[in-house]
């Protein structure tokens, strides 16, 4: 069956930010699990050697934000930018070297507030700290109009076919390519929305992680998570589900992991799951 969306609803508008500095710790030293510290690159900046695809625990980084990393530095509108765009939007460098040039959103990290948006590694190369980031925001609002109980969060509405969504039997079938339990789910836990930010999957645990294939998370990875909802918030409940998409990469700091950014939850567990590796935002955006 068609999965019908409200489309004529959506709002198409221009949100803007520029591309953020890479951080590390002000203390310079994070303390991993084990209690070791560690000095490694982190949140921001551009990184043309990390992109969608590519492993979650292939580089030495802490919560590592694929691309390229965009902020306001103001606070009201950086909220405006990270709740408005989607992932799947289109994203125009608006000033410096690589003006022109055009990427789509792939996901939001909570705590910094970052989009973050994937370009081309020679695109990259042209660009600087500071560039300005126009981002064409249309999602918001999104409705599943014959599955009302699965809310649909940061989406751009022309990825839904090319994630290959529909209705059977009266329910949504997604593809995914890891499945995970609530009870790992760790730092973003609390929040009263998920239409900005992302929470993480926690992989300390050898047994857990062997189970479910936790360490071999991809960037851009779509992944089921089972017996959470995130109606209102992220929460445990048993027999609801959430999707989301593996929005940065892990992390040594209890608590942490790669990130998830909640593109879809039903709290009566109306999403069927099929897992297909090839099930990642990398495949997808190839076909816009």
């Amino acid at each position: 069956m068609t999965l019908r969306i409200n489309r004529e609803e959506l709002v198409v508008c221009a949100v803007t930010g520029e591309i953020a500095p890479m951080l590390v710790n002000s203390g310079l030293y994070d303390v991993s699990f084990e209690g070791q510290p560690l000095i490694v690159p982190s949140v921001g900046g551009i990184t043309p050697n990390v992109r969608i695809g590519d492993s979650a625990f292939a580089f030495m980084a802490d919560h590592i934000e694929p691309a390229v990393s965009v902020k306001h530095p103001d606070e009201r509108q950086n909220t405006t930018l990270n709740v408005l765009s989607c992932i799947g939007n289109e994203a125009v460098v608006t000033s410096g070297d690589a003006k022109g040039e055009r990427g789509r959103v792939t996901g939001k990290h909570g705590g910094v507030e970052h989009l973050i948006v994937d370009f081309s590694p020679e695109v990259m190369r042209r660009m600087t700290i500071g560039d300005r980031i126009t981002v064409w925001s249309c999602g918001l609002g999104m409705r599943l109009l014959d599955l009302p109980d699965v809310r649909v969060f940061n989406l751009d509405p022309e990825l839904v076919p090319r994630m290959g969504m529909e209705i059977a039997g009266g329910r949504l079938r997604v593809r995914v390519a890891r499945m995970a339990p609530a009870a790992v789910m760790g730092s973003g836990l609390g929040r009263s929305t998920v239409v900005r930010g992302d929470y993480d999957i926690q992989t300390f645990d050898d047994e857990s992680a062997k189970k479910y294939g936790l360490r071999d998370l991809r960037l851009g990875d779509v992944v089921a998570i089972v017996d959470a909802d995130n109606s209102y918030g992220r929460i445990y409940r048993t027999g609801a589900i959430s999707v989301g998409v593996v929005a940065h990469g892990r992390s040594f700091m209890a608590g942490h992991g790669p990130g998830i950014t909640t593109i879809l939850t039903s709290s009566k567990g109306e999403i069927d799951i099929e897992v297909d590796q090839s099930a990642n935002l990398a495949n997808y955006l190839r076909t816009f």
